[in-house]
């Protein structure tokens, strides 16, 4: 064998290895709730959920990567709707989603089972680009997940955003995070 191939094997052996799956543990959000996290993800603070994610209603639980480019949150807000209605909720959380973002590319859509209770759930990739025309910037790309629940008379939204450049390596573990949610 000559060098060359030895090296190339090596460096396809490194970037095999460079990412590895993350070691998931249970995280207990609240009392009801519960969810497989990797070990390294910590919790975010306050001041830094509300830099994050400015909106009106402050998530309930914000946990990222130790570089800050995988998030996973949960808000909770009160709803009318019932558990029922999730299949209708459906095309409604969808058009807001396609309104939130310049383009969305949706890999699945559906009202499935976690843990013997319906969620709605998207996954896609979806682009943010400056509409207005004002930077030369590249559309934003991410690779997510999101789910809703309603419990009670309470809408849960879970959802998991990942760089693009990292879908393939955080797509298995992103179903495996989300398909972990236990609402007790």
């Amino acid at each position: 064998m000559n060098l060359r191939y030895i090296a190339f094997l090596a460096v396809i052996f490194l970037a095999g290895v460079a990412f590895a799956q993350p070691k998931l543990k249970k995280v207990q959000i609240s009392k009801e709730l519960s969810v497989m996290l990797p070990q390294d993800f910590t919790p975010l603070p306050d001041d830094g959920i509300a830099r994050k994610y400015p909106a009106a209603t402050k998530p309930l639980a914000v946990y990222t990567s130790p570089n800050g480019q995988v998030d996973f949150s949960v808000t909770q807000k009160k709803s009318q709707f019932r558990e029922k209605d999730l299949d209708m909720l459906r095309e409604f959380y969808k058009a807001n989603l396609l309104e939130t973002f310049s383009k969305v590319d949706f890999i699945r859509q559906e009202v499935t089972q976690i843990k013997g209770k319906d969620f709605i759930v998207f996954e896609f990739v979806s682009s943010v680009e400056d509409e207005r025309g004002t930077t030369n910037l590249a559309p934003m790309q991410k690779y997510s997940i999101v789910q809703y629940t309603i419990t009670g008379n309470q809408l849960m939204i879970f959802t998991l955003h990942v760089p693009f450049m990292m879908k393939n390596d955080w797509q298995q573990p992103a179903r495996e995070i989300m398909g972990s949610i236990n609402i007790k």
